[in-house]
């Protein structure tokens, strides 16, 4: 079941729809469930939302392996380049986008104060890190890093896909190093062969995926990072992921 709920940013004092998967039998049962956060809420579920016409269609794999999960979608800013600022956690000059202003710290500040507390007393969850997770795919990917890392006292769990890591390379390196990662922590990254447009490219993304990775289990937290053949940056491929990280973050 998908529920649809508009509520405020209160930093940014915008409006923002949320995305929400109760899981099967929810109604007909009184269990408590874990919670994951996911950025670009539209994409997920059902393809008459998705941006592309093409959703992870999240919801029936879910139903169908009666998944006790329930996901709150965020839908992004569709106004010009605001996804951009509102998914990256540090200012950037970039050579494509320009200049981007990063108000991802901001944006978490309201996920974790104001986000986690409002669906806590709406829904049957379970509350404490181990049973909170946070995910998302491109600029999502690298919020997702971002994320699990600086506010790991409230997320346990990751799945950051084709994270655009290339944004802020150096910064996320460092941020990630700066924060300390209880090893009750799990991170699930991948990216695809085919997003790169030649093998020296598609070495310069496995080489950053891989260190990002090695950041995190050096500090003792679970990482799985896989490189898809034939993947790209797209909703098709992110959709055959589903069962993967799933699996990972919540089939223990």
């Amino acid at each position: 079941m998908i529920i649809k709920k508009e509520v405020l940013i209160t930093p940014f004092q915008l409006p923002r729809l949320l995305h929400i998967y109760l899981p099967k039998h929810y109604e007909e049962s009184d269990e408590s469930y874990p919670v994951m956060y996911m950025y670009d809420g539209h994409n997920l579920f059902h393809d008459e939302d998705a941006t592309y016409g093409k959703s992870w269609r999240m919801e029936e794999y879910l139903d169908y392996m009666e998944t006790k999960l329930i996901v709150v979608g965020i839908e992004c800013n569709h106004e010009g380049n605001e996804r951009l600022n509102e998914f990256c956690p540090f200012d950037v000059d970039h050579h494509h986008f320009g200049k981007i202003t990063g108000k991802g710290e901001v944006f978490m500040d309201w996920v974790v104060e104001e986000l986690k507390p409002m669906i806590d007393s709406m829904y049957r969850t379970l509350r404490d890190r181990e049973h909170t997770a946070i995910g998302g795919s491109s600029m999502g990917g690298l919020m997702a890093l971002y994320s699990v890392a600086k506010y790991n006292d409230y997320f346990s769990k990751a799945a950051s896909l084709s994270p655009a890591v290339s944004f802020c390379y150096k910064k996320t390196k460092e941020m990630i190093s700066h924060y300390p990662i209880d090893p009750k922590t799990w991170v699930y990254i991948d990216w695809g062969s085919d997003e790169s447009r030649n093998k020296q490219l598609l070495t310069y993304a496995t080489s950053r995926n891989l260190e990002i990775a090695h950041l995190f289990d050096v500090q003792g937290a679970s990482v799985y990072p896989r490189i898809i053949i034939n993947g790209k940056h797209n909703e098709e491929t992110w959709e055959q992921q589903v069962p993967i990280f799933i699996d990972y973050l919540f089939g223990k």
